[in-house]
């Protein structure tokens, strides 16, 4: 325990910025825009249960909450995993648009952009690419394999198979 207590205290500020930029942990920034995200895309199925399903919501109203609330979590699960996974594909990638630099303020700054562009572009694909799959199979299941079921089961079921399955989809690299 002591050894890795001397570690950490011999790292810089700049080089924990630098692991902070590489590691799994999400801003306050990004956890909002990921929980908000995943809080609305979550609740648009309600509108094709009340709509299409003829689930009234005054009678359905904790089904919603707790539907929405579960694949409300398992939908930001996977933003955060396919970001990550993102994050550092499009960063390899950004190296032929921003070559090195011998001086290290330039070097610094370019590393800074390249991370940022990363940070930016990773975060929207992880958002359109989970909320698209989520969708999709959300209307796959509702509507072609639990269209017979009451609506209530194939609300369940459909949305814990859609955000289950892309939560499972989003581990994978």
């Amino acid at each position: 325990m002591s050894a890795k207590s001397s570690k950490s205290k011999n790292l810089s500020q700049e080089e924990e910025a630098l692991l902070q930029d590489y590691s799994r942990d999400l801003s306050t920034k990004s956890s909002a825009l990921f929980y908000g995200n995943a809080a609305i895309v979550s609740a648009v199925p309600i509108w094709l249960f009340w709509k299409i399903h003829q689930m009234e919501p005054t009678n359905n109203y904790i089904y919603f909450i707790l539907g929405t609330l579960f694949t409300a979590y398992l939908i930001s699960f996977a933003y955060k995993n396919v970001k990550f996974v993102l994050k550092h594909k499009i960063f390899q990638n950004l190296d032929n648009v921003f070559p090195n630099e011998k001086e290290k303020k330039n070097e610094d700054r370019s590393l800074k952009k390249k991370n940022e562009i990363a940070e930016y572009e990773a975060t929207t694909y992880s958002i359109f690419y989970n909320n698209s799959l989520f969708l999709f199979i959300l209307l796959v299941a509702s509507f072609v394999i639990f269209k017979n079921f009451t609506p209530l089961f194939n609300y369940f079921l459909s949305m814990s198979i859609a955000s289950g399955l892309l939560a499972l989809f989003s581990t994978s690299k």
